[in-house]
């Protein structure tokens, strides 16, 4: 049930497809690569989003009221939603929190011509040949003005299109992708209705029925955010915390056949803990083939929902090892990652947390607990001076070990930066994974200081690299195209799996797949669009394979359960595999 996609086997639409991506994959005989030893070239990345065209700024809606969400946005997100191939993006927007307010009113207005709402960006990188990108939200449907947070993909009613989720202040608004370029949003009728400030969103088949279900979590309680006011040490109004509000309890919608969502919360458990959520995480954290749900709390422990494969959950976090520091203390959660970071068969989850705190890397031990690595990993010390948003797994350089990125951007007033309208910027991080250590890369395009906050992952020019978009705070968007393959012809090897599951709607979610090469070295990835802080991420995996030139064998583990095994007779490529 595999698949190479090449130019000779496509109808002329994938043609065009196979020519740019899949130049490789033309059935050479495999030789073995250079020496492990051999080094491959250095990181190397190139902000290119003026010169793509994705062209997009941030609105806080700031008034100098200091209304808490005006410093959490925004996502964005990474998804082919008119199915020609390529990776197009969706940009969540802000807005004014006080509707009476106007752009007069604005700390930081934007300029003429300015559109509010979230943006549909096109990818014309097929059939065109170039990646450009074509601002399509007046035509797609989607209209989201309002104060947007977070996006969350996925395909409820399993028609083959992804469809999109948008959270923010006061409601959840949902846009089913008709499939002809056009989104109609039917938020009301799918009964998907939100009175409270939602972030990040994941659809999952927590039930295994064949259809995505929907995990929404929420900051705080109502929209009290409108009202509240705060003051820092110096008695300056300031930026509340999550502590200056009641939480609130997450969401699960369980998905009646695609006709409607039911609010399933208080009869699965998920309404019996409250907490400031903002990132969310799907994953298998105990093996047992059926997805469980992390939820990163900002200045409270962590929830790890346990699915109990009855329809409940019962919350494990503590438990499991994965609550709190390794002292026991509540951190300010805030994006999430997870990734088989040493290559042991076993996933590490990577949280961001407030400056001064560093990242948790919580590492699973034989005994299916798991433990804060941060320090072993070497994770703690380079993101202990940066407030983390945005963050993600993948192998930028396609060595085989699996990188670290994070978006920073602080909350607090940097104290270098008072007296600026804005004092927030701060540099973003990259990670090197040195068999599993990692090492701060210490120069490139994505350190320039902004104040970062969602971050998305996938491969944007199809040149088997993955490549970063990162939506900034009260700033402009972000593409940095990664330039490994450029830098190192020949010696940065990789593979792409693309799953497709019996159910359409699926996508292969939450299915991992594991690749072994012919010098025996097995890696793994989770297939999932959803982590990282309000954000969502190509749905595939993406393999590093360094010097190597074989793949001898490619296993699925769906979401189901099932195994299937395959054949992977190429490189340089993308696989698709279907489930029989």
């Amino acid at each position: 049930m595999t698949s190479t996609r090449r130019p000779d086997q496509a109808v002329a639409a994938l043609a065009a497809i196979g020519l740019l991506i899949f130049a490789a994959c033309g059935g050479q005989p495999f030789s073995r690569g250079a020496p492990e030893s051999s080094p491959l070239a250095a990181f190397s990345f190139e902000e290119a989003s003026e010169r793509t065209g994705l062209v997009f700024r941030h609105f806080t809606g700031a008034t100098g009221e200091f209304y808490l969400p005006e410093i959490m946005g925004s996502g964005v997100a990474l998804f082919d939603y008119d199915n020609d191939g390529d990776l197009d993006v969706y940009l969540v927007q802000g807005d004014f929190i006080d509707k009476g307010k106007s752009m007069r009113d604005a700390s930081f207005p934007v300029a003429d011509g300015w559109k509010g709402g979230g943006r549909l960006f096109r990818n014309e990188l097929v059939p065109g040949g170039k990646l450009r990108f074509t601002d399509v939200t007046g035509g797609s449907g989607i209209a989201a003005l309002f104060d947007g947070m977070g996006a969350a993909i996925g395909d409820f009613d399993n028609d083959g299109n992804l469809d999109l989720l948008v959270t923010g202040l006061g409601r959840c608004l949902l846009f089913s992708n008709s499939g002809n370029g056009k989104f109609v949003d039917v938020s009301k009728e799918m009964s998907i209705v939100d009175g409270h400030l939602s972030t990040s969103a994941a659809f999952v088949d927590y039930d295994r029925d064949g259809w995505l279900d929907l995990f929404v979590t929420h900051y705080v309680h109502g929209t009290t955010v409108e009202r509240k006011k705060c003051r820092n040490t110096a008695a300056e109004l300031d930026y509340c915390g999550p502590q200056a509000f009641p939480p609130s309890i997450d969401r699960l919608y369980h998905n009646e056949a695609g006709k409607r969502f039911r609010d399933v919360t208080a009869e699965s458990g998920i309404g019996s803990s409250a907490g400031p959520g903002l990132g969310v995480l799907i994953a298998d954290f105990n093996s047992d083939n059926w997805p469980d749900i992390y939820v990163a709390n900002d200045g409270a422990g962590s929830f790890l929902w346990m699915n109990q494969k009855n329809g409940t959950f019962l919350e494990s976090g503590l438990e499991m090892g994965v609550s709190y520091s390794s002292d026991g203390k509540a951190q300010a959660g805030m994006g999430v990652a997870v990734g088989d970071v040493d290559n042991d068969g076993r996933e590490e989850i990577l949280k961001t947390n407030l400056r001064r705190e560093g990242a948790n890397i919580y590492s699973k031990d034989a005994a299916g607990f798991y433990g804060d690595a941060a320090v072993r990993m070497n994770v703690l010390k380079p993101t202990f001076a940066h407030t983390g948003f945005g963050v993600g797994f993948a192998d930028f350089d396609n060595d085989g070990w699996l990188d670290a990125f994070i978006a920073n951007g602080a909350v607090m007033a940097m104290e270098q930066q008072r007296g600026q309208p804005y004092p927030f910027r701060q540099p973003n991080v990259l990670l090197h994974n040195v068999r599993g250590v990692f090492q701060q890369v210490e120069a490139s395009p994505v350190f320039e200081q902004l104040i970062g906050r969602g971050a998305a992952f996938g491969d944007l020019d199809n040149d088997g690299a993955v490549d970063i978009v990162v939506a900034n705070n009260n700033g402009p968007a972000r593409l940095y195209l990664n330039k490994v393959p450029a830098q190192n012809p020949g010696r940065a090897h990789w593979l792409r799996v693309r799953l497709h599951s019996r159910n359409a709607g699926l996508r292969g979610f939450q299915a991992v797949v594991t690749v072994e090469m012919d010098s025996g070295k097995k890696q793994i990835r989770r297939v999932d669009p959803g982590g990282s802080y309000l954000s969502a991420s190509d749905a595939s995996a993406h393999f590093g394979l360094g010097t190597e030139r074989r793949v001898k064998s490619l296993t699925v583990v769906w979401a189901d359960g099932s195994r299937t095994a395959h054949s992977a007779d190429a490189v340089d490529c993308e696989v698709q595999v279907n489930q029989p």
